[in-house]
């Protein structure tokens, strides 16, 4: 044992590993470390690993659906244990493995072991540094998206951890890549992708695809069933836990958006409004978005509620981004401060969707996908439309100096092309404010949700 060295400790760890379905797929032991008795400084610097964002991932998965293109998923056998430690880590000798003939002695880790705090970015370093060698550049956007052009065809990966997706628009390239990637790390090729990051994938016989979180949504009512929601603990949990059922049903943002503002006292109400949303989902388990072909074209709408918050009179801001028919970003969230006036609350709405767009554009650019038209915001606020293209109103909205130029300036550019559209035919209404059934039915329609029927898994 080292002067001035700090211990690490170890445990064993079991765990049953599932399929989508409920059904026992493997059962795992593994050693792990106890990152706890990690002393900062000594044991790791940075730990920080990057992860895909959720939009990227619906982008990829629009792209294969409009290119007709198959979905390959890969796993890591082990993956944290390919990773290389920069920082000197002494650990207690395992559990059952104990060396009888030193007690005392413990052991150094040279590669990174799970539960370590910097186990995941020592993993990523080491991955993603080995892909420009098979070819692969990084999007400028997302650290977790690579990309490989031979010729005019070309190969997509998205690394999340130690699960991986490829599509491309040849078999072989990707079946090329997969061969290269086994080479060098243990994997697991696990095929067609129907299971990644709690989302269920499916298949039509024309090609399109669907995405539930059907099992998801089904754990988490198990996992509210019973409790007494008047614990502030457990409320925060299923609130928070609901969140991530936003990356693929669009119709809950909304509501989930302000529930998640009462996090901190919640009362009876929020409770009871906790309680309408889980029968909702109960009722709808086997919702979520479809990803069909269609024009190669990426608009946007954009709306708000002004002044909708009764207690501080904040606007909601909503928006949400296509990709030919397929939604791939969105947005419900209250503003930052008060708007004097709806055009002022719809302005700042309208803000904030270029900037998605213009991240989405990038995102685009590194995949090489090039669109033959700038893209096109839909509003529904003549002011708005007018401030954006009229430098004669900025007088009125001197304090909002900053938002009417982003937005003006690429009006002007023709990087941006603003469209009207009547209120009654405004998609992002549902992301600003509670509807009547009929009018949200029809948006949940033009958002892409649906039933799982007509799709098949493997």
């Amino acid at each position: 044992m080292p002067v001035d060295k700090n211990i690490v400790g170890s445990r064993w760890v079991y765990r049953v590993k599932k399929n989508s379905d409920g059904s026992v797929a493997r059962h795992k032991a593994r050693l792990v470390a106890q990152g706890f008795s990690q002393a900062p400084g000594l044991d790791f610097n940075e730990t920080f690993s990057p992860v895909v964002r959720h939009t990227t991932v619906r982008l990829v998965l629009s792209i294969t659906a409009m290119n007709r293109w198959s979905l390959r998923q890969l796993d890591v056998k082990n993956a944290f244990l390919h990773g290389d430690l920069e920082e000197e880590v002494f650990m207690r000798q395992p559990q059952g493995f104990e060396d009888s003939a030193y007690p005392t002695h413990v052991c150094r880790l040279r590669k990174s072991l799970y539960r370590l705090k910097q186990a995941p970015r020592a993993w990523n370093a080491k991955f993603t540094g080995h892909l420009p060698a098979i070819g692969f550049t990084v999007s400028h956007s997302d650290p977790s998206l690579f990309v490989k052009h031979v010729g005019s065809d070309s190969v997509i990966l998205l690394l999340y951890v130690d699960d991986i997706i490829l599509t491309g628009s040849k078999d072989s390239l990707v079946q090329e890549v997969i061969d290269e990637l086994s080479a060098v790390f243990e994997m697991k090729d696990m095929g067609r992708l129907t299971y990644f990051l709690g989302l269920q994938i499916s298949y039509h016989d024309n090609g399109d695809i669907f995405v539930c979180q059907t099992k998801y949504a089904r754990d988490l009512l198990a996992k509210a069933e019973g409790d007494s929601l008047s614990d502030p603990t457990i409320y925060r949990s299923i609130v928070g836990t609901l969140q991530y059922l936003t990356f693929t049903r669009l119709d809950l943002c909304y509501a989930i958006n302000t529930v998640c503002q009462y996090m901190t006292q919640p009362s009876n109400l929020h409770f009871e409004l906790v309680k309408r949303i889980l029968r909702y989902i109960h009722g709808t388990l086997d919702h979520g978005m479809t990803f069909t072909s269609g024009a190669w074209d990426l608009h946007a709408y954009s709306d708000a509620d002004w002044a909708s918050d009764v207690n501080t009179r904040r606007s909601t801001t909503g928006f949400v981004v296509y990709l030919g028919n397929n939604p791939v970003s969105w947005q419900s969230k209250k503003q930052n401060s008060v708007s004097r006036s709806s055009t002022e609350a719809e302005y700042r709405a309208l803000a904030n969707t270029p900037t998605d767009l213009a991240w989405v554009r990038q995102v685009l650019l590194d995949l090489k996908v090039f669109l033959p038209e700038p893209p096109t915001i839909h509003c529904d606020n003549l002011s708005t439309f007018a401030l954006s293209s009229n430098p004669m109103y900025h007088t009125r909205i001197k304090h909002l100096d900053i938002d009417f130029h982003f937005v003006r300036e690429r009006v002007q550019k023709k990087d941006l092309i603003m469209q009207y559209i009547p209120t009654e035919e405004h998609v992002a209404n549902i992301f600003t404010k509670g509807l009547h059934g009929p009018i949200f039915l029809r948006h949940c329609k033009n958002l892409q949700l649906s039933s799982s029927a007509g799709f098949e898994g493997e």
